[in-house]
Formats: C-alpha cells, sequence, structure tokens
C-alpha cells in the first residue's frame, strides 16, 4: 500500500512520468503507419490468413488502430501517450464512442448518464444471492451483466421482436465466393429509437460493470456492498466501491491512467466475440458478456496475476539470473513478456512501468522489493532476447505492481481489465452496427465422404 502521510508524493510527477515515457518510444520509433493495414478498404479483400483467423480483415474501423512493429497504441487518432497524460477515462469512453474529444457540456451530459448508471441495486441484490466466494470472478462478471440486462427496464424483451426485412441471412446459401457487398442483404431493420437505446445500454454498461467488480470484490470478502458516491469521478467512486475508502488524488490519477490505457486494443479476442454476437443482432448485455467470458482465458486475460505470483517465486533481484537461466533451459515461458501483436515495447509498458517504480518508492519493503526484482527481470530478458526477438515487456508486467500498490486484491486484475475494455467493446460494437455484416467465416472440411 501507499504510505498516504508522504510528504514527498506529486500527482503531477505522473503526467511528467508519462510524458517522459512518450518522448522515450518517439526517439525509438518511426513515424509512418504501415500502408497495408490502414486505409479504406475495397471489398473483397484479398489476405494472408493463418489458423484461427490469424491476418484475417474483418471490417473497418475509426475506434482504434494498434502497430506492434512500432509499439503504436492510437485511439480515435489521438496517441495513447498524450490521452494518459492529459485526459480522464470520461472523456476517453466519450471520445471512443462518438470519434471526437467531448466540449464541457457535453462531457457534463456524458458523466451525468454514467453517475446515474453506477446505481445497480437490483444486480448488487441479485448477486448477493450467489455463493460468489466460491466462484469465478469472471464467471460472476458475467452473471453480473445479464442482471444488468434485466435491470435495463422491460427493454430487454424486446430485443426477440424486431422487425424482418427478409429470411434470416445466415440460412441464405454463404458458401460462395465473397462478392463484397457493403451490406447484408438480408437483415432485420434497426429504427431511430433502437438505435437510440443501443448508446444508452453503453452507457450503462460503462458506469455499471465497474459497481458490479467492486460489489463482487466486496461479496467475495464478506463484506456488504457500497452505494456509489456521485461527487466522486469514474476511477475514484470505482476505488471507493471496492474499498469505502475514497482515494487520494494520486491513487484516483493513477486508477484513471490504468483504465485509459486497457480502454481498447484493436482486434483482440474479447473484442472479436463481443462484435460476433452483436453481429446476429443480439443486444449489447449478451455481447460484452461474451467479451468478458473471452477475457476469462489464460491466452488472454489474467497474466499480470500470474506475473506477480512468478515475481513472489523470484523473491530477490539477486535471484533473477539463475532463475531466467532455469526457465531458459527448460523452454519454459516468462510470464509478463512478448506480445502477439507487439514486436516492440508495447506503449502500455512504458506507462506503466515509471508508474509501478514511482508507486513502489512510497510503498512497503515487500513492494520495493518486488519492484526491483521486476526491474532487473526486464532488463535481462531485454538482453537476451530484445533485439533478437523482439520480446519485451507488455501491458501485464508492471501492471499488477500498479493494482497492488492501490491496494486492490489479485483476483480483480481481470476484472478491472473489463471494466476499462467495455468502452472500447461497447465502441466497436456500436460502430460495426451502423453498417452490420453477420460474421460467418468458413471451415475446410478434411473429414470422410461416402462412409458406409
Amino acid at each position: 500500500m501507499i504510505e498516504q502521510n508522504s510528504k514527498n508524493i506529486n500527482i503531477h510527477e505522473i503526467t511528467r512520468l508519462i510524458l517522459a515515457a512518450k518522448e522515450k518510444a518517439m526517439k525509438e520509433t518511426e513515424s509512418t503507419p504501415e500502408p497495408g493495414l490502414t486505409g479504406l478498404i475495397k471489398w473483397p479483400v484479398t489476405c494472408l490468413v493463418g489458423p484461427g483467423l490469424e491476418g484475417a480483415i474483418s471490417c473497418e474501423t475509426k475506434v482504434g488502430y494498434v502497430n506492434g512493429a512500432k509499439g503504436w497504441l492510437i485511439y480515435r487518432g489521438y496517441d495513447i501517450f498524450d490521452l494518459c497524460a492529459y485526459s480522464t477515462f470520461e472523456e476517453v469512453s466519450y471520445l471512443l464512442l462518438f470519434g471526437e474529444l467531448p466540449s464541457k457540456e457535453a462531457l457534463d451530459v456524458f458523466k451525468k448518464k454514467l453517475i446515474d448508471y453506477r446505481s445497480i441495486i437490483n444486480t448488487q441484490r441479485f448477486l448477493m444471492s450467489f455463493a460468489l466466494e466460491e466462484m469465478n470472478t469472471m464467471a460472476a462478471m458475467r452473471m453480473g451483466v445479464n442482471f444488468m440486462r434485466q435491470e435495463f427496464s422491460y427493454k430487454g424483451a424486446r430485443a426477440e421482436n424486431k422487425v424482418v426485412i427478409g429470411s434470416d441471412e445466415d440460412s441464405i446459401a454463404m458458401e460462395t465466393t465473397p462478392r463484397g457487398e457493403e451490406r447484408a442483404i438480408y437483415e432485420f431493420a434497426r429504427e431511430e429509437d433502437e438505435k437510440e437505446r443501443e448508446l444508452e445500454m453503453c452507457y450503462h454498461l460503462i458506469g455499471g460493470v465497474p459497481a458490479i467488480a467492486a460489489t463482487i470484490s466486496r461479496i467475495r470478502n464478506g463484506k456488504l456492498p457500497i452505494e456509489p458516491d456521485p461527487s466522486l469521478s469514474h476511477s475514484a467512486n470505482f476505488l471507493y466501491m471496492m474499498t469505502g475508502i475514497r482515494p487520494t488524488p494520486l491513487e484516483e490519477r493513477i486508477m484513471d491512467v490504468c483504465l485509459i490505457l486497457h480502454a481498447d486494443h484493436g482486434m483482440n479476442a474479447s473484442t472479436f466475440a463481443a462484435m460476433v454476437v452483436a453481429s446476429t443482432l443480439s443486444d449489447f448485455y449478451f455481447s460484452i458478456g461474451s467479451g468478458i467470458a473471452a477475457l476469462n482465458g489464460p491466452l488472454h486475460g489474467g497474466a499480470n496475476e500470474q506475473v506477480m505470483n512468478m515475481l513472489k517465486e523470484i523473491s530477490s533481484p539477486e535471484n533473477v539470473k539463475s532463475w531466467l537461466q532455469d526457465k531458459i533451459d527448460k523452454k519454459a515461458r516468462v510470464m509478463g513478456f512478448g506480445h502477439r501483436v507487439y514486436k516492440a515495447y508495447d506503449p502500455r509498458a512504458r506507462v506503466l512501468g515509471p508508474l509501478a517504480e514511482y508507486l513502489a518508492s512510497f510503498s512497503d519493503a515487500e513492494t520495493q522489493k518486488l519492484f526491483q526484482t521486476a526491474k532487473v527481470l526486464e532488463q535481462e530478458v531485454i538482453t537476451a532476447f530484445g533485439a533478437k526477438k523482439g520480446i519485451f515487456p507488455n501491458v501485464d508486467f508492471y501492471s499488477g505492481i500498479v493494482y497492488s500498490c492501490l491496494g486492490i486484491q489479485a483476483e480483480l486484475f481481470t476484472p478491472i481489465f473489463a471494466v476499462s475494455r467495455v468502452a472500447g467493446w461497447t465502441s466497436r460494437v456500436l460502430e460495426y452496427l451502423k453498417n452490420n455484416r453477420i460474421f460467418r467465416p468458413r471451415a475446410m472440411y478434411v473429414g470422410d465422404f461416402a462412409k458406409e
């Protein structure tokens, strides 16, 4: 935990650290976008596709862009470093949803929506009736979203009563060469009031999912849920509803940066899962629930918890070299390093590393030792693999230390990912539905024929 009475804490230092990370990143990367993965598409498109749809182009987007070779992360044209340095999670959520940063008036209205939707009394009551201490936290998160669907008035039932233009699109002969139509030939009509209702669901989910995570945390620790405080920011209220203590300005600022960093990250597995469900014109709650389910998989979420366990196993900076050599000899994976997308230093890790160091300096001796172990491990791994294989720290390497310094238990690390990513999930679903086409890839049949 952070020593709250330290006189040396300076909240403005956080902005300085972020801008210093940006300056370092700018020196180490060039500024030209990938020509093959930016710009408008003329459908149908030809691309190399690997197993698991690796490399497939499924849609166009203006929401976010990741350039793994250069270590870029862009939200709606804005660099992630600038958003972390100068913006808030509420502003970033608005940006992702609407494509531009809000005016003061628009931000006030948006904040009011999120504040109103923080209160999930019925959902909290439902959650309290389950033995959450015996459940996987992500299973509880997904269940909470289903309860939120019920809480969203009678409107949840209307999802089954859409007006049909033609046949169910998925019943058409799709096993043909793609023609590249911009819109589906057969689809459900989406009227203006339906679009407004979808936007309201986005507000409800962005505002309510943090309250679900906080409620789960408290119930699992034998405590009663806490009602939201409308005077607090989104990040501060999240911490308050988890701990029952109003966070310091430093804790609020750090939490805000963490949520901004995780808000969107390209066409990852959980985003794709949410979009696939949404493309059937199922509602946002089922779609976001699918994203949460995908995030629960160890290949996608939860690595920061494993990083913390790994650092505790190493136990001290002096043990790093021998521990790492043993892992290399066994060809075992070192958690928190490398990324499916990044072959450069993950820009999120560039921000979280300095923040972890700053927070650790105000924490207990055990946390400081944990950070020093992480720092030595980073240097050793980069020396061994960085230049040759493009293996650098990813977002999970330092985020666990940051969360621990904020007093957050490890079991909440992955739910926090969902608390943030719900802004990206809803934004990409909302964007895709404007020109919806049900996802319908093919599989190559490798079975037998004419069996008797």
